[in-house]
């Protein structure tokens, strides 16, 4: 029998809750506790209506990784709202007292959990499909043919290796060096000047990475504007470009404890450790949102 495996990117979801335009939840203290509210509703929902079985929850336990030792620029808490960084040990309370495997990222983000979780069940004779529970675009260089599929659950729709290609224009594999062109304003590298999402999807969809793509824009053959200025920005800064794409790339090597995916059943939520949370944050309102215990 083959199942399916679910990787959640929480920290995701915890932002997406706390802002969503709905009336602040308070717990114990006076605390906001917005984002950790729909966090669990969100996770409860998956395992409800949508029958998830095997659940993996990812998140960043600080917002810093290696990523800030290679380049300054990159993403920090710096300017985060001080009532949405305290949620974060909180959530993660949450997503274990809900019986769910958590795979908390120091060094590592989030986004490098999945991706090793990925790299480390996709070809298991035990698996049938992993879906990949996120809209990231940084993610959708885990995809893998109809096997490993990106799922954007509020919006209904299954990115498989088709259909990344038709959303932003490459193969998964290219993912990283179409984000290296382009920039990621979230992560805070720039991308180079000059290059969009288009010119840099059309030159990839032909050559796949950055080192394939020939220094003499002449040798393209495509129909890019701009293509001779393209080739010389990339030409003179390529080290930065390929910096920018070390930063993309997911690492596979994020410490996942987990090596069989039996290890990832979710047997339900243990009544007397989400009662003993629900009291200590003074989230009533979840007590009973669970809809199946476990004895433990």
């Amino acid at each position: 029998m083959t199942v399916e495996l679910h990787f959640v990117d929480a920290t995701y979801e915890l932002f997406r809750a706390h802002f969503a335009p709905r009336p602040v939840i308070l717990g114990r203290g006076g605390i906001v506790l917005s984002g950790v509210a729909g966090l669990v509703e969100q996770l409860l929902f998956l395992l409800r209506e949508e029958s998830a079985t095997h659940v993996g929850c990812a998140t960043d336990r600080v917002i810093a990784s290696f990523r800030n030792d290679l380049f300054a620029g990159y993403k920090t808490d710096a300017g985060m709202p001080p009532e949405l960084l305290s949620q974060f040990p909180i959530a993660e309370r949450a997503i274990e007292a809900l019986g769910l495997v958590l795979w908390p990222m120091v060094e590592f983000e989030a986004d490098d959990a999945i991706a090793a979780a990925v790299d480390r069940f996709a070809d298991s004779r035990q698996v049938e499909r992993i879906l990949v529970c996120t809209p990231d675009k940084d993610l959708a260089q885990c995809v893998r043919g109809e096997r490993v599929v990106l799922w954007d659950r509020r919006r209904r729709i299954i990115y498989d290796e088709a259909g990344v290609r038709a959303k932003w224009g490459v193969a998964p594999a290219s993912i990283p060096d179409w984000l290296a062109l382009v920039g990621d304003a979230a992560d805070g590298y720039p991308g180079l000047p000059g290059w969009g999402a288009k010119s840099a999807a059309r030159v990839l969809a032909r050559f796949g990475s950055i080192e394939a793509i020939p220094a003499d824009s002449a040798a393209w053959n495509l129909p890019v504007r701009g293509a001779e200025v393209l080739g010389a920005t990339l030409r003179d800064r390529l080290a930065e470009v390929l910096l920018y794409r070390t930063l993309a790339r997911l690492r596979s090597d994020a410490p996942i404890p987990q090596t069989d995916p039996a290890q990832l059943r979710w047997s339900g939520t243990p009544r007397v450790a989400w009662n003993e949370f629900c009291d200590e944050f003074g989230l009533d309102r979840l007590r009973s949102r669970p809809h199946r215990w476990s004895e433990a």
